[in-house]
């Protein structure tokens, strides 16, 4: 007979059995980290090593990677709204003509119509362009929601007529002309060399995030204590912490290692009354505006989605509408809130897009809704509704971004980077409905 007493007990007793018991899979399981993130940091990987080496080392350097943050930070502002739309069972395929018309009509404001009213760069004069632009994107948004969800139409095929209407507004309202340039103060929101916080309000920036996260980890396990829910090791807690504090404190880090070109680092010491000393200065730009202003939206967005009855009335609805109604959740309402908040994100989209470039075309935002999109369901968004993170739309972004500037790097043609956005597109979906069977 086999004396019980010698075998192991089949349930850990402390963090470090926890933390034996299963190897890295065991670890991962014990942090509670979805495997989906994993893979997609691991893919993020890929491609960044990839294209660094494919361009001789210049992918992964500080002046690359700030501009790709810049470059991401339009499509990871959509991306967050795109996550509720899809979340609910619907579609917005007309996000990039949306962003042409709002930032058409910003650039209009600006440069044509508020300065023969107050005049040209008035102090006022972007915070008005700024709000009739998210408010004229709302409107957009609610208007299509509204017919989505009072007359029946499905929203693939009202988002399909706004992609072509939205469009053909954009070139009516400006005859195809470049509607140019500005308010200077606008052009801040676009980043560029002044469009930024510099080094040290970056770093105060980062030790801020840091302080915020790790209280996060201790009122969640705080919150989980107090309602008796299943709690995390503690070496788990502590090692998402000091992997999120050095991921945040590392990208400053490294981010802060691009410095303005001696040029402009000059005006800047003149103008700050600076010794310029005979090495020249090195002059950290920092984050720029556009990155924070997509921190700021993903963090509203979180909030929205998690914390208020709105970010659960639309999940609930996409796990199951008819239950949704019986429980007398309003549905049609929610489902014109949800288009109207998406509207919203376009206008401060279509803000960061122009401000960037100091102009409006006709042509602005083409093909953005596919990689809105694909951002999010890259992230883990379903296309069957009921499931979707924020965190990972902006990571789906901030994917697809890097699988585009590293082509258009190593000089990819046109025609190939859409063939490979396509692939990627397509591949996300499959990894999406094999997980969903996988976990059924």
């Amino acid at each position: 007979m086999t004396d019980v007493s010698t075998q192991p007990d089949p349930v850990a007793t402390s963090d470090d059995d926890v933390a034996g018991s299963g190897g890295l899979v065991g670890a991962l399981r014990s942090m509670e980290v979805d495997t989906r993130l994993i893979g997609m940091l691991g893919a993020l990987a890929i491609i960044w090593i990839s294209f660094h080496i494919w361009s001789g080392g210049t992918f992964l350097t500080p002046r690359n990677l700030w501009n790709l943050s810049v470059q991401t930070s339009a499509v990871a502002i959509m991306a967050t709204g795109m996550v509720l739309i899809i979340v609910s069972r619907n579609i917005d395929l007309s996000v990039g003509s949306m962003l042409a018309v709002v930032g058409m009509a910003m650039a209009l404001l600006q440069a044509e119509i508020l300065p023969d009213i107050i005049g040209f760069d008035h102090p006022m004069t972007w915070i008005i362009a700024l709000v009739l632009g998210i408010a004229l994107g709302a409107a957009l948004g609610a208007f299509q929601g509204a017919i989505i969800a009072y007359i029946g139409v499905p929203s693939f095929i009202v988002t399909l007529g706004g992609l072509l209407v939205w469009r053909g507004v954009a070139w009516w309202m400006a005859s195809g002309r470049t509607i140019a340039p500005m308010d200077s103060s606008f052009q801040l929101l676009g980043g560029g060399s002044r469009g930024t916080i510099g080094g040290f309000l970056s770093w105060v920036v980062a030790v801020v995030a840091s302080v915020g996260f790790v209280v996060l980890l201790i009122n969640g396990r705080r919150t989980r204590q107090r309602y008796g829910f299943a709690m995390r090791p503690l070496w788990a807690d502590a090692t998402i912490g000091v992997i999120g504090v050095g991921v945040v404190l590392g990208a400053v880090g490294y981010l802060n290692r691009y410095f303005l070109p001696p040029l402009l680092a000059r005006q800047r010491a003149e103008q700050e009354g600076l010794v310029w000393p005979e090495g020249g200065l090195d002059i950290p730009l920092g984050l720029a505006n556009p990155v924070l202003i997509a921190i700021v939206v993903a963090l509203i967005m979180t909030f929205i989605s998690t914390r208020i009855s709105f970010g659960r009335y639309v999940f609930a609805i996409g796990g199951n509408p008819e239950a949704a109604e019986l429980g007398g959740i309003k549905t049609r309402l929610t489902t014109v809130k949800t288009f109207a908040l998406m509207g919203a994100l376009v206008g401060v989209a279509a803000a960061v897009q122009i401000a960037r470039l100091n102009a409006a075309v006709s042509g602005l935002g083409q093909l953005t809704e596919l990689y809105v999109i694909a951002a999010a369901v890259i992230g883990g968004t379903s296309l069957a509704g009921g499931i979707g993170t924020i965190p990972g739309a902006v990571l789906g972004a901030l994917v697809m971004q890097s699988l585009q500037s590293g082509m258009v790097l190593v000089g990819i043609d046109a025609p190939l980077q859409d063939i490979a956005v396509g692939v990627v597109l397509v591949v996300a979906v499959a990894i999406d409905t094999f997980y969903r069977r996988g976990s059924t």
